[in-house]
This record gives C-alpha cells, structure tokens and sequence, in this order.
C-alpha cells in the first residue's frame, strides 16, 4: 500500500510531532485491512462475516480443545476477495481463513486461553480451507450458540504501532516521560483515530494492554523471564494475522471491551502453516 501523504496518520504526526521524530515515527507505519460492517453490501464487496456457521469440508471434524468441547466460530474470510496486495505479509490469494476460540460458552469462562500456557493453546484454531475444496455449512455442536451473522468489508489503511510496541523502542531507544511521543495531544489524536470496533488484518495490532507480540514471544519461549533478551528478539519474529475486536453487532464481547489476536511467523505464513498461529487475547 502506498504511504499517501494525506493518509490521516502521516497528517496526525505532522501535526502534533516535531518534524524530525514525526517522519521517524510515520516510518514505522504499516498497511493493513480493516475490516468493517457492510452497512450496504451492494456498494463494497463482502469479503467475509463475523459469526454465523462455517462452511467446513465434507469429513472435516468441527475444532474442539480435548476435555474442555467445541470451540466456537468467530470469523471466515475470502482471500480471494481481499485486497491482500496492500499488505506487507503474505496472505493466502484464494481459499478461505476462518478462525475459532473457546469463548466460554460451556464452562462459563472457567478455562482461559494463553499464550503462556500451552495446555491451553488448542482453545483457539486457524483453519484455511483451500479454494478447490468442497465446503458445506457445518451446524454449530451442541452447546454452543452461533453468533449473530455480520457481513464484513475490508479497506486498506496506515497502521500505528502502540507507543509501548518494542519496534517504537528500538526507534527512538528512550522514551523519557518528556518525549513528544507521550505527548497528550498526539496521544489522544491516536486515541480518537482508533475509536470504534478494530477487526483488522496485517499491520499492527491495537493491544487493549501491552503489545501483543510480546505476550506471544514469551509464550512461546516457555516463560523465559520477561528480562531475558531472546524475548526481545522473538517479538520481531512476528506478525499480526487478526484481529477480532467486541462487536455488539455480532453479540462478540471479549471480556471487558477486550480482543482477540491471532499472530503468526511470516514464513509459517508464506508456507500455509497456520496450525503455528499463536493467540492472545486481551481487556480492560
């Protein structure tokens, strides 16, 4: 995607940063898809839904985390029908992505899904279902409720790393309580840019709390003190798949106004390995 000099972003930083540190920090943007209500689908092509039963293949078992049930479906996307070319990762050109999560409809929220907790990692599931094979509506297992259907639209935007992010540290190196970046009319210009339900794709994540990659690298690396420098390399090992965010349209609330992320590794990514996604989630 290229970087529009009126992109809202690059004006935002123009206007509430030094000239300097506001071209260094536009630097760290990167494209991504939003992905909207079709408030009038005749007008911006459906691309996928929140909600609703997805389309499996014949045979396929619905995902399920052993001793704990079903996990329920969040989201189907088709990638043939996104605008993935806007994007710095490489996303599938056809075939179908759809995302699952034991969203606590069984257990009444009693078992949580964590990133550090790798008992816990089959709680959430990306499946993609390549374009030549036949699906069919799959009806959702007993106990758990579908969600409201919502048709989604996708457009490509500038996304801003949270100024907490590890890619904005290693920038600027230090961020003492002065610099411009912590400044209150930038931090609320990015704020009221963010304001509303967030479900993206690629770019970089909108952490409710600390920056997502973070949670993951240390997942992964079974715990490692939060200290130890191989966390800090891992977090740029990477990227954001999606983000599903509360949707009263869709009847989604993710604990207290949270989200739901899914990262994976580029080339995990580029190899259609999406069994390697890790998942996070966050709330207030």
């Amino acid at each position: 995607m290229t970087q529009s000099t009126v992109d809202p972003l690059h004006t935002l930083a123009r206007t509430h940063l030094p000239a300097e540190i506001a071209e260094r920090w536009i630097g760290l943007l990167r494209p991504g898809l939003r992905l909207e209500k079709a408030a009038d689908p005749g007008t911006a092509p459906v691309v996928g839904r929140l909600g609703g039963v997805p389309e499996l293949p014949e045979g396929a078992e619905w995902p399920v985390w052993e001793g704990h049930g079903p996990l329920a479906f969040i989201a189907s996307l088709d990638c043939a029908l996104l605008p993935s070319a806007a994007l710095d990762i490489a996303l599938p050109t056809d075939g179908t992505l759809a995302f699952f999560y034991f969203d606590g409809q069984l257990d009444d929220g009693d078992a949580l899904v964590a990133p550090d907790e790798p008992d816990t990692w089959a709680g959430a599931r990306v499946l993609y279902l390549p374009a030549n094979v036949p699906t069919a509506a799959r009806a959702t297992p007993e106990g758990i409720q579908p969600y409201p259907e919502v048709p989604l639209t996708a457009r490509a935007e500038a996304t801003a790393p949270d100024s907490w992010h590890p890619v904005v540290h290693r920038e600027f190196t230090s961020l003492p309580d002065d610099h411009p970046l912590w400044g209150e009319d930038f931090q609320e210009a990015l704020y009221d840019h963010s304001e509303g339900a967030e479900h993206r794709l690629g770019g970089h994540a909108n952490p409710v709390q600390d920056a997502v990659e973070s949670e993951v690298a240390h997942g992964v690396l079974r715990n490692l003190p939060w200290d130890d420098p191989r966390i800090k390399e891992e977090v740029f090992r990477w990227v954001l798949l999606a983000q599903i965010d509360t949707d009263d349209d869709a009847d989604m609330m993710w604990g207290d106004c949270g989200a739901l992320y899914w990262l994976i590794r580029p080339e995990d990514l580029a190899a259609r390995r999406f069994d390697r996604a890790m998942f996070t989630w966050q709330c207030g």
